[in-house]
This record gives C-alpha cells, structure tokens and sequence, in this order.
C-alpha cells in the first residue's frame, strides 16, 4: 500500500526489510491511509487456542500448565453456551471433578471470570510480542472483569 501511494509510512522496523533483486525498502510496522475503506469488524474468533492464549495456558481453578482442555462454566446439559463468557482453560483433572456442576455447587473457585477480549486488547495482551512502534496507538487495557 505504501509502494502503491495509498499508505504513508509513520514507523518502520529496525530489524527487517524488504528486499528486491536490486532494491531495499524499510518494513512498515505502522501506517496511516491516505483514504479509509470501512470494513465489518470481525472481533476476535472464538477457537480453542484463543481461549488458551487469553486465559494464559493455565488451569483456571488450580493455575496448572498440564493437561489444558476447555470447561463451560455453566455446563451445555444446564443450557451454557459455547461463547467467550462461558469458556474457559481448564485441567482434564479439575473439569472432571468439577463434572456436570457450575463451579459454584462444585465448590471450586475460578481465578479469574471468563470475558470476550477486544481486538486492540488481544493483539496487545494475548497474541505474543509487540511492535514497540505500535505503543503510542494502542489504548491501555479497559478492566474486563
């Protein structure tokens, strides 16, 4: 988009670049467009490893690494749905203790309440490194619980 004119480059990587047979151009990291084009927004896709990703790769009843599986804290047979604000990371032996319960009748507390992370707030806090290029443009992490 910045070869075509239709991006400014406002920061560029100081590690990577893009090269050509003759020609080197520096890695955008941020841009700004010349023109917005208003995309549906998406959110975050609920999948297995994004549960992972935001509850840390933890159990969240006992804090283990081991053997993660995924929990409906309101059980399915008790009318939960399969959403970010029911799922959460689990070890195969806390959800087989915790059963056909919701956490409350099994007497297990949860670390944390299952939410839906933003977009902003999941490339920030749960998708792995960050440009430090991009600090100045991304809000601080709204409290989501």
């Amino acid at each position: 988009m910045v070869f075509l004119n239709k991006a400014e480059l406002v920061a560029e990587s100081d590690s990577y670049a893009l090269r050509t047979v003759d020609t080197t151009y520096p890695m955008p990291t941020v841009i700004r467009l010349h023109r917005y084009v208003h995309l549906p927004y998406k959110g975050v896709m609920l999948t297995r490893q994004n549960i992972f990703k935001r509850d840390n790769h933890r159990c969240q009843y006992c804090g283990t690494t081991e053997d993660l599986t995924l929990d409906h804290v309101i059980p399915k047979s008790k009318g939960g749905k399969t959403n970010w604000d029911n799922l959460l990371t689990a070890c195969k032996r806390c959800n087989s203790r915790k059963g056909d319960f919701t956490p409350e009748e099994a007497n297990m507390k949860m670390r944390q309440k299952p939410f839906k992370p933003s977009f902003i707030v999941f490339l920030r806090d749960f998708s792995g490194s960050i440009e430090e290029s991009w600090m100045p443009f991304l809000s601080k992490r709204e409290k989501a619980y």
